[in-house]
């Protein structure tokens, strides 16, 4: 049985589309909807005056870009969960990863979108006797949503194309559903099955991270 005919069986297709793909979607959808309310919440928090919150955030910043997201994975799926005795299983430790990831790079995102808000705006709006929370209700957050749009689009897409590391854990996202295809289909000695299950693979990818890419590049031209 060649590559091509195990790559186009019904069987196939349904657990890479229906069950691998499906299941890096759902990390991928959850962790960014936690970013989008988490990260805004922080990222107004980071961008007021306060120096204590401002370093302490940073700091939490700086840890979770230095350390790459495979060691935060194994450290809370194999380290926190027998240290602590947590039943924490491999969707979850997913989850906890890349909505920690994407938490405190969208608090960076909306911060630098705060900043970048020139200052003359939070005066005007002070001197319509608005409160602080109105200013930042108001005022603050719609103009710097033109700016976090774009780089917020492109969390998504690079948290998309991050989620296979999931697979090293044993969760069956697309890339853990291609391996399983793979080596059940290594008993027909068919060396061309990697090639098309991976490419296949890909195209899935390709398919999913190109419109959304797309889409942050026309918003980022349109609002600039």
């Amino acid at each position: 049985m060649d590559g091509v005919s195990i790559l186009f069986d019904p069987l196939v297709l349904k657990r890479l589309i229906f069950e691998g793909l499906w299941m890096s979607v759902q990390i991928s959808a959850i962790s960014i909807a936690i970013s989008l309310v988490l990260g805004t919440f922080l990222g107004v928090a980071m961008s007021s005056k306060n120096k204590f919150i401002f370093f302490v955030l940073k700091i939490c910043l700086e840890i979770v870009r230095i350390m790459p997201q495979i060691v935060w994975l194994f450290l809370f799926y194999y380290g926190a969960s027998k240290a602590f005795g947590l039943d924490i299983s491999k969707f979850n430790a997913s989850l906890i990863v890349f909505s920690l990831w994407g938490v405190f790079e969208m608090m960076d995102i909306v911060r630098g979108a705060i900043v970048s808000i020139p200052r003359h705006q939070f005066e005007s709006a002070a001197a319509l006797a608005l409160s602080k929370a109105q200013i930042y209700l108001y005022v603050v957050i719609p103009l710097a949503t033109r700016r976090l749009v774009p780089a917020g689009v492109n969390l998504l897409s690079r948290i998309i194309k991050t989620t296979p590391i999931v697979a090293l854990i044993g969760v069956p996202d697309l890339l853990k559903v291609g391996q399983q295809t793979i080596e059940t289909a290594s008993l027909t000695a068919n060396p061309t099955v990697p090639f098309w299950i991976y490419g296949f693979i890909f195209l899935l990818y390709f398919l999913v991270c190109y419109p959304i890419s797309k889409i942050s590049k026309i918003l980022e031209n349109r609002w600039a």
